[in-house]
C-alpha cells in the first residue's frame, strides 16, 4: 500500500475529495463517499484491489 491517501478505486485523492479511512487485513485504506456503496453492494469490483475481494460476499 502506498502512503497516498487516494480512494482505492478511482484513485482520486484527498486533495480532490473527501475520503474515509477503513482497515482490512490490518492495512488501511481509503474510500471515497461515491465508491462506498461497492464496499456493500458490488465487491467483486474490487478484485485486483484487495487481495480476497474474491469472497466477499454482496448484502
Amino acid at each position: 500500500m502506498s502512503n497516498t491517501k487516494e480512494c482505492l478505486v478511482c484513485k482520486k485523492s484527498s486533495n480532490e475529495i473527501p475520503l474515509t479511512k477503513f482497515y482490512y487485513q490490518e492495512s488501511e485504506f481509503y474510500i471515497c463517499p461515491q465508491h462506498i456503496p461497492v464496499i456493500i453492494h458490488k465487491p467483486q469490483e474490487l478484485i485486483g484491489l484487495l487481495d480476497g475481494a474474491d469472497n466477499f460476499e454482496a448484502v
